[in-house]
């Protein structure tokens, strides 16, 4: 893969003046994706086919020899990768995109065959199993679908797997007219509860303007992810390939930070960006999250105005989570109050009907409501299937009653 700079791309300028743009210190920054145990990475549909011209396997060589580094070093990685409907043009001999929604779930049905295939051959050449996910935004938005799709991303990654995401743009139509994988990427990272967002982009990062129109653009080299400002300074797409620009980067990046993930927006071409990055070299443009990963999860848990039914517990189970470091077990429940489904927000109450703490449920109402006061070796037997041990996670409660 050839290091070649864009050819428009003026040289980096240390941070103008007159930006009213907060910037968090460079060497904190770097120390976030050092620091990061779970990635995805995003890589868009310009790189990835080399502007349309069919996949650019030399380049996807690389990032797999980048992924199997980190995977070695201990990490858990993601591929969240564009490129299915660009390599199916290729393939079907269409010079232009085209706008009907049924010629682009063609074009993606028969690039998607290639692309999948270009992970597992440079993959497998390191020794490292991967997977191929096909997921859409409805996917992640529907309860039961989103928490299916994180048991299964966590499984593979447990399993020392590297999924490869690409939207199903074969059955959806409006991700095709109007969506980017920047998006995807974001969401996954949320859905697995990543440490960073790696978006690998045909420029070196984010800068005040557009540097392909101005010549005296700044380069970005920190901000605080979901800074307003850095919605002003985006420009538009850059390429007729993709359908992403630098503002869905900015907004990925938003999005990513809402569960505490930091994202850096760096080059794709440029050598060995992943390791280094991961290392602790600036590359690119690092957007911190303003929040801990387990802080915002957490934040977003308590700030639910509306709950979706109750558990209570007895005095035992009450003690034990009141003390912050357990979770609540179904032995622990005494009864289910309202109807709610896996992942909805529930209260878990005290005897006397105090909230002591809110969380997400792990089982529907009606399964809670067979599951109380029955042990862990029993959940099998009584619901017909084996799912988590417990009833809400430590790590998805938030305590709302401090200990007597």
């Amino acid at each position: 893969m050839r290091a070649k700079n864009p050819s428009s791309m003026p040289t980096p300028n240390p941070p103008s003046q007159t930006l009213s743009l907060a910037q968090p210190d460079l060497a904190t920054a770097c120390k976030a994706f050092a620091s990061a145990k779970r990635l995805v990475v995003k890589v868009g549909s310009s790189l990835v086919t080399n502007e349309g011209k069919g996949l650019d396997d030399a380049a996807i060589a690389a990032w797999c020899a980048q992924l199997a580094t980190l995977v070695q070093d201990g990490r858990e990685v993601i591929m969240v990768s564009s490129g299915a409907i660009a390599e199916g043009m290729k393939r079907l001999g269409w010079s232009k995109r085209p706008k009907a929604v049924h010629e682009l779930q063609a074009a993606a049905a028969v690039g998607q065959m290639g692309l999948a295939q270009a992970y597992e051959n440079h993959l497998r050449a390191h020794q490292l199993k991967s997977a191929q996910v096909l997921l859409t935004h409805a996917d992640l938005s529907d309860r039961e679908r989103y928490l299916n799709a994180r048991s299964t991303l966590l499984t593979l990654l447990h399993l020392g797997v590297v999924p490869v995401i690409n939207e199903n743009d074969t059955v959806v139509t409006d991700e095709i007219k109007f969506g980017d994988n920047d998006t995807l990427g974001a969401l996954v990272a949320n859905l697995i509860e990543a440490d960073c967002l790696v978006i690998l982009t045909d420029q070196k990062g984010l800068y005040s303007a557009d540097p392909r129109k101005d010549e005296n653009a700044v380069f970005i080299r920190t901000a605080t992810a979901g800074d307003p400002v850095l919605e002003k300074m985006a420009g538009g797409a850059g390429s007729r390939v993709g359908t992403g620009g630098m503002i869905t980067k900015i907004l990925a990046a938003r999005r990513a930070a809402s569960s505490g993930a930091s994202t850096a927006i760096a080059w794709g071409r440029e050598p060995q960006a992943l390791v280094r990055l991961m290392q602790g070299e600036a590359i690119g443009t690092l957007l911190i999250a303003s929040e801990a990963k387990l802080q915002a999860r957490k934040q977003w848990i308590a700030d639910h105005l509306q709950l979706a039914g109750s558990v209570r517990v007895d005095a035992g189970a009450a003690k034990c989570l009141l003390a912050g470091k357990a979770s609540l077990l179904p032995v622990g429940m005494t009864g289910v109050e309202g109807d709610f489904m896996r992942g909805d927000v529930i209260a878990i109450r005290d005897a006397d009907g105090q909230e002591l703490a809110r969380g997400l449920a792990n089982y529907s109402s009606t399964e809670a409501r067979l599951l109380c006061t029955k042990t862990t070796a029993e959940l099998a037997e009584l619901i017909g299937y084996e799912a988590e041990p417990e009833m809400v996670h430590k790590n998805n409660l938030v305590l709302l009653k401090a200990l007597p």
